[in-house]
């Protein structure tokens, strides 16, 4: 089903309120939308919710290599896939590609240029199909430029693929990634003083 060109977003969405840890470690509410890319993560059921996607189809296009999990693939019997927020937004734009009849192999050569865009680039683009080829626009300028010529049947504005997925998961689990450690907490003056007082009397 064709879609009609949307207004291209000018801006990143605005960030949405920190999320609050849950006693078993998850964190609940879009986390990784408020800190840097890759310090939380989704896993596979999670990103399916947000998405709207089967599993199955979650699978295929991690195992194909088309949308990999960016914090952690699965590596063996007992490990999960984790997605970032930005895996999420990826997925979306590439569910809305072929429910709008664009072709796996074309919707592949899209997702490969935007591989190397930034969460903050991404917001800023807009994707024009004609069915066939997908384009990328960074402009209003560029969006009617294509229209004109004939190009374009339906876009996808990527910052608003942000918004829904913002939406999707602010009641959905998030868990820190492996390797982010909290700081260590600095010790007190009084701390000091008492450690020293028992070494003092050690020696």
């Amino acid at each position: 089903m064709d879609e009609r060109v949307p207004q291209p977003e000018s801006a990143p969405a605005a960030p949405a309120p920190p999320a609050a840890a849950s006693p078993d470690g998850t964190v609940a509410g879009p986390a990784a939308a408020t800190l840097a890319d890759g310090t939380v993560g989704y896993r596979g059921v999670t990103a399916c919710h947000a998405v709207g996607i089967s599993y199955r189809q979650l699978d295929y296009w991690a195992r194909t290599a088309l949308v990999v999990p960016g914090v952690r693939d699965a590596s063996g019997s007992g490990t999960q896939r984790l997605y970032s927020f930005r895996d999420l937004v990826v997925l979306k734009v590439v569910k809305r590609l072929l429910d709008a009849g664009v072709s796996l192999q074309n919707i592949r050569r899209a997702i490969e240029a935007l591989r190397s865009r930034g969460v903050a680039d991404l917001a800023g683009i807009t994707l024009i199909s004609d069915g066939t080829t997908v384009y990328e626009c960074r402009s209003a300028e560029e969006v009617v430029d294509l229209l004109q010529g004939g190009q374009g049947v339906f876009g996808i504005a990527i910052g608003g693929a942000f918004k829904e997925i913002e939406g999707s998961l602010s009641h959905l689990p998030a868990e820190p990634a492996a390797g982010v450690v909290d700081p260590l907490p600095q010790a007190s003056p009084s701390d000091e003083l008492a450690a020293r007082r028992a070494r003092r009397r050690a020696g």
